[in-house]
């Protein structure tokens, strides 16, 4: 734009018989053109790892790596005994073609998911999600570089029962699952819950699509639940802080946010039946994609109302 006004202003001085006379024309300012949307990132490369002796007894983690690649991803199944290995590959290749890096893995493969994570952090890649399934106890902490964090184990197992932490200062998105109280599951079948793989590929499926600046701004609350007996565990991302308002109950606030009531009296240390002040603040959980703001907060029940 200056350079066309330039160039106007320099032919008009030779059209005129007195430069220092002449009047430039007017330039009508124009608003700067609005910032291109931001571009949806590659799809990630996903990298699941089986535990000890994974083709008998981590045959979850090949299903659901068949059921990533059928929705599209590149999704690969290793064996835990090559972790280190597979992690030079995997800062190899992001360092040729960036793209999100997904880590998922079950027993010894949910440690060999954090010790790659830790590999990256030394070469200052981030890494998008990682996914544990009862990992191992000797499992180390999540470091800062993993922006989203999974951990669904059993506490009670002797296979597994890792209780994995994020170390001092972590930022990122954190939600753990213990599910001891479900008879049902134990350390052999509980990476072959076709619940948990279709949410998982759904998970996967919305990492592309979140704007960075979401990502940025987002105050993530990490969620530690203990699942009870019976009860599907649902994988939320993290927590939100959620304003009271006047009226409102747990009950009510569970209800607009489309969540269990236990989820809320576990995060917060409330009784299911706590009363509220309006002006504090309640951890809801969310999914990776949390829903529009607009109804957080319900029409308060009728008197009575249980």
């Amino acid at each position: 734009m200056l350079a066309a006004v330039a160039l106007l202003a320099w032919g008009h001085g030779i059209a005129v018989a007195s430069p220092a006379k002449s009047k430039r024309p007017a330039v009508t300012a124009t608003a700067p053109p609005p910032a291109p949307p931001s571009e949806p990132l590659p799809p990630p490369k996903i990298y699941l790892f089986r535990g000890a002796m994974g083709p008998i007894f981590s045959t979850g983690m090949d299903r659901l790596g068949e059921k990533l690649t059928q929705a599209g991803f590149s999704a690969d199944v290793y064996e835990f005994t090559i972790c280190r290995l597979i992690g030079n590959r995997a800062i190899a290749s992001y360092k040729e073609s960036p793209a999100p890096i997904v880590l998922i893995g079950h027993s010894m493969g949910g440690l060999c998911s954090v010790v790659i994570s830790e590999m990256a952090a030394k070469e200052n890649i981030p890494i998008s999600l990682v996914i544990a399934i009862d990992p191992a106890h000797a499992t180390g902490d999540v470091p800062l570089n993993v922006e989203r964090f999974i951990n669904i184990f059993l506490s009670d197992s002797v296979l597994g029962g890792g209780d994995v932490v994020a170390v001092p200062g972590y930022r990122g998105h954190y939600a753990s699952y213990d599910l001891k109280e479900n008879s049902r599951v134990s350390h052999i079948n509980i990476e072959k819950s076709d619940d948990i793989h279709r949410q998982i590929v759904e998970m996967v499926t919305q990492l592309p699509r979140i704007p960075p600046q979401a990502q940025a701004e987002a105050e993530a609350v990490p969620l530690r639940y203990l699942v009870p007996a019976n009860t599907l565990v649902e994988l939320w991302d993290s927590g939100v802080r959620v304003p009271v308002r006047r009226g409102d109950t747990m009950e009510s606030i569970a209800a607009a946010n489309r969540v269990p009531l236990w989820t809320l009296a576990q995060s917060n240390s409330l009784a299911e039946n706590a009363q509220l002040t309006p002006g504090q603040t309640i951890i809801v959980p969310r999914h990776l994609t949390p829903p529009e703001p607009a109804a957080a907060m319900a029409t308060p029940p009728a008197a009575g109302r249980k």
